[in-house]
């Protein structure tokens, strides 16, 4: 495998580089990266893989363009809202870098499809941002023996760790057991800082590349901290947990995570064609009933377990947030305190307005 005379061109601030140099660059054309996910991480993890030349990137990720994904997303523009993902953003990297191949997958990873997946590539890059994935990925990794680069983003503060390279550390080393369900909101509960995803998708690439080239010192066994409020950056290291031994996929990483599978669910258009059959409870903050709404009473999720006896439970009560996730936790709430009441939850919730 050779570099053509154009790649010369594309690549020739690598190819001047010590350290990567044509011995480089051949290595980075040769190597096979999974991405997890094309969101906030992943745009800028896509982005910079393709600019710096790996030959074969994967995209696995099932969902469709939003406007709310903008502000941090920088592959899409408004033209792409509706749009897969996976597709507008292989075709967006393939006008950066024309030298490269792209798989497209426009599905979920699951514990069907994660470890045939994984065996295609040299590398996996963990872009998701719910804790089931992340488990998901990382026993995949271990059980095909690949390296896992992860990132995590909350609020202001990001995370990065490798996990699984030359028998290091893996994300169970480090997080053992999955933190109770909704104590680690997403982005569309609590916010992100727009540039928060694509400083934390570039250190991954970072990591990727360094694994790919062999240089550097690859952050196995260490987390990265990064607190872009303070522009604090720290690093702490663990160690490998020679107790776990992953030998096979969890049956359900959902029940796993402790994500309750038999909450009854109704979306928001369904909702809207029946509202008379139902009481609707908002368990939303002030600031947000304030914003938007869709009727009903109003008791914050904070409040909730103070507040149970006003709770009208004259008919089938559906609760709503924002995005689904405070309202199951009080869902659990309140099936303790009416155990015979019909509770549903608002599928993708309530968006402001």
């Amino acid at each position: 495998m050779n570099l053509s005379t154009e790649e010369y061109k594309q690549y020739n601030r690598h190819l001047i580089l010590d350290k990567i140099g044509e011995q480089g660059q051949l290595k980075l054309k040769k190597a096979k990266v999974l991405v997890i996910g094309a969101g906030g991480l992943g745009c800028p993890v896509l982005q910079y893989l393709s600019a710096a030349g790996v030959g074969n990137i994967g995209i696995i990720d099932d969902d469709v363009v939003d406007q709310s994904n903008l502000q941090r997303q920088i592959l899409y523009t408004i033209d792409d809202i509706g749009l897969s993902k996976a597709k507008v953003a292989a075709k967006r990297l393939s006008s950066l870098n024309p030298f490269i191949k792209f798989d497209v997958y426009q599905e979920k990873l699951t514990r069907e499809n994660a470890i045939r997946l994984f065996k295609k590539y040299d590398i996996v890059v963990d872009g998701s941002d719910n804790f089931s994935t992340r488990y998901l990925a990382n026993d995949a990794a271990v059980i095909a023996n690949k390296p896992l680069v992860y990132g995590a983003i909350f609020k202001f503060e990001g995370q990065v760790s490798v996990f699984n390279y030359n028998k290091s550390a893996t994300y169970r080393c480090l997080y053992p057991t999955p933190p109770q369900p909704d104590e680690s909101p997403n982005c569309s509960e609590i916010g992100v800082l727009g540039v928060l995803p694509g400083i934390i998708g570039s250190f991954q690439a970072n990591e990727t590349i360094k694994i790919i080239c062999e240089i550097g010192i690859v952050l196995s066994n260490k987390l990265l901290l990064y607190n872009t409020l303070t522009m604090q950056q720290v690093t702490l290291n663990y160690q490998k947990n020679t107790k776990i031994d992953i030998q096979k996929l969890e049956e359900n990483y959902d029940v796993f995570c402790g994500i309750e599978l038999d909450i009854e669910e109704i979306t928001l258009t369904s909702l809207k064609s029946n509202i008379s059959d139902y009481n609707l409870l908002d368990v939303r903050e002030d600031d947000e009933r304030i914003n938007y709404h869709i009727g009903g009473q109003h008791i914050p999720l904070s409040d909730l377990k103070s507040r149970l006896e006003e709770v009208n439970v004259v008919k089938s009560l559906v609760v709503y947030c924002k995005s689904g996730i405070r309202s199951r936790k009080a869902i659990r709430i309140l099936k303790e305190y009416f155990p015979s009441l019909k509770l549903i939850n608002l599928k993708g919730g309530c968006f402001v307005k």
